[in-house]
């Protein structure tokens, strides 16, 4: 890790904000019958361009939209921002946290078999990740 300007540093701070508001924005995705119905429905490829498009929003609206903030000057970890890899634990862990906290893949997942059972979860993750990624970032600049 490496910091390249004082004035760069992430702290504990910025990943609590980041939680909180991915918890909050993720919380009512996780148990809308919709959102597993349509992961259900989802292929891989879909669920994968998902996930993409989740990092797409939370660089975007990190580096892009803040005008403030530039990706150069963080602290990095093999060239990524350490502030991006937070967000993204935060955007797709919130939601796996939630999920199981409410058992939420026993309650909307009918597919047979832990593989079936397994990608239907995934795909809902990276369904709730687009809003949890949005509600992290914004209380990450914001706050």
């Amino acid at each position: 890790m490496r910091l390249r300007r004082k004035n760069a540093d992430f702290r504990l701070a910025d990943v609590a904000q980041q939680v909180v508001g991915g918890f909050l924005l993720a919380g009512p995705f996780v148990v809308t019958e919709e959102v597993w119905t349509l992961a259900a429905d989802m292929g891989a490829a879909n669920a994968a361009l998902t996930a993409l498009v989740v990092a797409g929003i939370g660089y975007g609206a990190l580096y892009e939209a803040d005008t403030n903030r530039d990706a150069e000057d963080e602290q990095d970890v093999a060239g990524v921002p350490v502030r991006f890899v937070t967000l993204m634990i935060v955007a797709f862990g919130s939601v796996v946290v939630l999920a199981v906290l409410f058992d939420a893949p026993d309650t909307f997942v009918s597919e047979n078999g832990a593989v079936a059972f397994a990608g239907v979860t995934f795909k809902a993750i990276t369904v709730g990740a687009v809003f949890s990624v949005v509600g992290a970032a914004t209380a990450d600049s914001v706050l």
